[in-house]
């Protein structure tokens, strides 16, 4: 990858499907700091309201990554890059799930990835799985998105911190004293 165009003060919450991000993501809103929502739920929760079901939504793999990936990069481009800002996911993610799904990646996608460099990349441990309405993958589905993610950070200049299994509280203390 090459270098990042802009350095951001954005701290991104990652991690694969059920790692406790967008508890970590919620318990820092309270706390006061600036975040942001996990858009692939956000998608599937907008177009149920619209009557379509969760394997209609998904079905089309490509249609609902880009869908997902436009909304990514609207919030990301109205963002502050200098504001203190935890992401729930951010732009390489959606590289892991591309790579996970066998799709390719989308011109946007790689010019949008090599745009910023987050102040720091907290990838938290995998929990165990729980599924529910949105989150469809089973455990080793769970572990192969947890690695592609880790994978695909690793490839970008951006720090990054392993949080391990600890009390969500826990979590977001740890993160704080690793800005």
């Amino acid at each position: 990858m090459k270098h990042k165009e802009i350095i951001t003060n954005w701290n991104v919450i990652t991690g694969g499907p059920c790692t406790g991000k967008t508890t970590v993501v919620n318990l820092l809103a309270q706390r006061g700091y600036k975040t942001t929502i996990e858009h692939a739920r956000h998608y599937i929760d907008t177009q149920k309201i619209s009557g379509r079901t969760v394997e209609e939504i998904r079905q089309n793999k490509k249609e609902f990554q880009l869908a997902v990936l436009n909304m990514q990069i609207e919030e990301e481009g109205k963002l502050d890059v200098n504001e203190l800002v935890f992401l729930d996911r951010a732009l390489p993610d959606a590289m892991a799930y591309y790579q996970f799904l066998g799709l390719e990646y989308d011109d946007r996608l790689i010019e949008q990835c090599n745009k910023y460099c987050y102040n720091r990349v907290f990838i938290l441990a995998r929990l165990p799985l729980i599924n529910d309405y949105a989150r469809l993958e089973d455990e080793a589905e769970q572990i192969r998105i947890h690695n592609l993610i880790i994978k695909v950070y690793e490839s970008f200049p951006c720090p990054i911190v392993h949080v391990s299994v600890l009390p969500p509280e826990e979590r977001v203390d740890f993160i704080l004293k690793n800005l």
